[in-house]
């Protein structure tokens, strides 16, 4: 099987503030399966680092930074050439990075930069979701999904 993963999840440090964030659970599927890097932020353009950035609206969608920067359409373009790559690769499923405005499945922040959580999805997590793709975070239980 094939699965797009979040980079920052197999150690590569594109995250908003130039960090990773190595899992092992995760990466410990590439021994089961082929695991297809993907960035949505950095196939958008972003620079790293920056500033970090939420989902601010979903109607119409909105993505900013912390300096109010709109940033919706290089998450937009990052996502739709992540979820692209991840298909073309024959992807069956994603793991992805929790709560990212990118990659968040089923939680993201609430855009006001306080670390609230609400109900939503990533861009790319969405994209994924949408074409029928099993998307979950880190933290699934990759056993009861049989990966």
């Amino acid at each position: 099987m094939i699965l797009a993963v979040s980079a920052c999840l197999l150690g590569e440090p594109c995250r908003y503030d130039g960090t990773a964030r190595p899992c092992a659970r995760v990466a410990a599927l590439g021994a089961r399966h082929e695991l297809v890097p993907v960035c949505p932020e950095r196939a958008g353009g972003l620079p790293v680092p920056r500033p970090p950035a939420e989902i601010a609206g979903r109607d119409p969608l909105r993505v900013v930074d912390a300096e109010g920067r709109d940033l919706t359409e290089a998450f937009a373009r990052g996502a739709r050439l992540s979820a692209g790559e991840a298909l073309a690769a024959g992807c069956a499923g994603a793991v992805l990075k929790s709560r990212s405005p990118s990659c968040g499945p089923g939680a993201v922040y609430d855009g006001t930069f306080s670390g609230a959580l609400v109900p939503g999805w990533g861009l790319a997590a969405a994209l994924l979701r949408d074409a029928g793709l099993p998307v979950v975070d880190e933290d699934a239980d990759f056993a009861l999904l049989g990966w």
